[in-house]
């Protein structure tokens, strides 16, 4: 790689590398303009040039010009002051995704686990307030149906794995452990959780697995709380934040621009 086709910057004491190309992105920005000398604010001194501008915010200038994309941090809280330094440089096209901020931020999920204990059955339901999430989790959990009989002479058919119970796009319900269906056979409901390959049967097994699961995940635990002493129902409630999905654009050319760049706005959200 020839030196001309690497350019060195150094914007408020903090210095980037990166490809004359990918300063190009959009040829009517500064940035483009800079590298043609059409814009005297931008200094060459010493090989390099001298950006007198917030250089932590240029690091995310410069990643959206490498991915096209806004990845922020879920901490992120200065958006009109990027969107103002994306103004300097004329990256319109990334100061009207700043304009979005909605977009951008990170919303805070909730997710419910109800826990009944029954004799020798447990029953789950799982609430959750992003119906993505809870899909990935139905995706994870299996339940596996198995029937026994007694005597006079002991067996067991092969376990089954059975269909997940959605009673809406918010819930999932399962259940384990063991139930007599007739005087001679009884039915044993078992939980495997991936990545674990294990089927369990106890439910406060699965409930412990269930919850590492979810801490995992990157949810953490609020509260827990006895909703029905008499019924013995347990609820935990976890919340995370959730990163959006981002906001990206697309450059494209068309004929006879001399190569300028045209942004279009595109945005993928899920589990709103």
């Amino acid at each position: 790689m020839s030196s001309r086709e690497v350019v060195a910057l150094s914007v408020g004491g903090v210095r980037f590398v990166t490809r004359a190309s990918t300063l190009r992105q959009f040829p009517e920005s500064r940035l483009a303009r800079m590298l043609s000398e059409d814009d005297q604010e931008f200094k060459l001194v010493n090989g390099e040039f001298f950006v007198d501008r917030d250089g932590t915010l240029f690091s995310y200038i410069l990643d959206f010009l490498r991915t096209l994309q806004v990845s922020l941090p879920a901490d992120f809280s200065d958006f009109e002051r990027l969107r103002r330094e994306a103004e300097f440089y004329e990256l319109y096209p990334l100061a009207d995704l700043l304009g979005q901020e909605h977009l951008l931020k990170p919303r805070l999920e909730i997710l419910e686990v109800r826990f009944f204990l029954q004799e020798t059955q447990a029953f789950f339901r799982v609430f959750g307030s992003c119906s993505t999430t809870v899909e990935r989790l139905a995706d994870q959990i299996t339940v596996f149906l198995g029937q026994s009989w007694s005597s006079p002479f002991p067996s067991q058919k092969p376990l089954v794995p059975l269909p997940s119970e959605r009673p809406s796009h918010h819930d999932l319900v399962f259940q384990c452990g063991t139930e007599y269906a007739a005087s001679d056979q009884f039915v044993a409901r078992y939980v495997s959780i991936k990545p674990d390959n294990r089927k369990l049967i106890n439910g406060v097994n699965v409930l412990g697995l269930l919850v590492d699961t979810l801490l995992k995940d990157g949810f953490r635990l609020v509260s827990t709380r006895t909703v029905s002493s008499e019924e013995k129902v347990e609820c935990y409630s976890f919340e995370r934040l959730k990163r959006p999905a981002g906001l990206a654009v697309t450059v494209s050319q068309t004929p006879g621009s001399s190569g300028t760049a045209q942004a279009k706005r595109s945005h993928t959200q899920k589990g709103k």
